[in-house]
């Protein structure tokens, strides 16, 4: 999804005009790693912010930027995330670093949802928003954003009066803005989903093209 006008990041806006505030994410049954300190190794800078899964100390670093309300990063999290799963994350041989670049008001919210949800819930709950994007997304024309919104996070157990509490919480704002800034100044990103392999931004995101480079990587 090429990106629209590019926010940076009037979270509160989105659930200002639908009623409410901002948000964080989560996949099951996955180790998430929390990297102590940067690694500048194989060309990435992974920061304890990061959300990630795999091998901290991996040859091959790869870094996903996405957003939650993107189609395309919603096929790409079902069709090629479990053949990196299978393959290079579960096996060690890859760090699987998750990073937001939001296309919308939404996508911030959604991060901000997933991260009051905690590490162990990041992956999960981001998992089912982009597996029902059309419950929530504002793209399928969905109207009430904060009530679809508040309907997914209760399904990963988080009350009303928490989601309240996340989502007006303005603290998280300046964070996902960085992310979403750095990802432009350094990679000139400009949609989602790009996929950044040892520090390189990889042109083609299929399946079919990232197993061959990776294991180039690994092989070199």
């Amino acid at each position: 999804m090429a990106r629209k006008n590019w926010i940076i990041l009037a979270v509160a806006a989105v659930l200002a005009a639908a009623g409410g505030g901002a948000w964080y994410l989560s996949h099951a049954g996955d180790d998430i790693v929390a990297p102590a300190a940067a690694a500048t190794k194989a060309g990435a800078a992974v920061t304890a912010h990061d959300m990630t899964l795999g091998n901290p100390k991996a040859k091959v670093v790869m870094i996903e930027y996405a957003a939650p309300i993107c189609p395309h990063c919603a096929h790409f999290n079902a069709t090629v995330i479990p053949l990196l799963k299978q393959n290079y994350i579960n096996t060690g041989k890859m760090l699987y670093v998750f990073r937001v670049f939001p296309l919308h008001p939404a996508d911030g919210v959604a991060e901000k949802l997933a991260r009051c949800m905690g590490r162990d819930k990041y992956f999960p709950f981001m998992d089912q928003l982009f597996a029902n994007q059309k419950d929530w997304d504002p793209e399928y024309g969905v109207q009430d954003i904060r009530g679809a919104m508040l309907a997914q996070a209760a399904r990963q157990g988080m009350s009303e009066a928490q989601f309240t509490a996340c989502i007006n919480d303005s603290k998280p704002d300046a964070a996902i803005n960085k992310v979403a800034q750095e990802a432009v100044d350094r990679y000139h990103l400009d949609h989602t989903p790009t996929v950044i392999l040892n520090g390189a931004v990889q042109k083609d995101a299929t399946w079919e093209a990232l197993k061959p480079a990776i294991d180039k990587a690994l092989a070199n």
